[in-house]
């Protein structure tokens, strides 16, 4: 069975890489390549950025193990002891946040896309950073759709 990521990696001979290095590092600034190589194993070439998201995907699913193994509260109690800005949230909004992390996480971890989650989390955090900070309570003037805003 093949992997859902599979589709998103690209092929390429050590050869390839040798002759043609500008071409490959461009690809795999894109995706990840594995380069094939007669006299050894297969290597995977990633960007920085790809394997910080995959070292942030595991931590993350660290926390997540963390909380799953915790026999004590509710899901949201619980998440709330690993992700203690959660508290800065109302009871209401962690429990849907414990949800909405947990369904994101779900979804990178089938389709190998670290983004949801971590994409998740992140939004979360930010707003019990901003609630904490007291911008919930700020009277909000938006902006109408059809008002125009002149270009700078």
């Amino acid at each position: 069975m093949t992997r859902a990521a599979d589709v998103y990696y690209r092929t390429r001979r050590s050869s390839e890489l040798s002759k043609h290095p500008a071409e490959v590092f461009a690809e795999a600034e894109e995706h990840p390549v594995t380069v094939t190589r007669r006299d050894g194993e297969s290597l995977v070439l990633i960007s920085q950025r790809e394997a910080d998201r995959r070292a942030k995907l595991l931590e993350f699913a660290t926390q997540l193990i963390t909380v799953a193994t915790d026999e004590h509260g509710t899901l949201a109690e619980r998440m709330s002891k690993v992700f203690p800005w959660m508290l800065a949230l109302s009871v209401t909004d962690r429990s849907t946040c414990a949800r909405e992390i947990l369904d994101a996480a779900r979804a990178s971890f089938a389709t190998e896309q670290p983004h949801l989650a971590i994409a998740e989390l992140t939004a979360w955090k930010e707003t019990a950073t901003a609630i904490a900070a007291g911008l919930h309570s700020a009277d909000l003037e938006w902006i109408d759709d059809e008002q125009l805003v002149e270009r700078p």
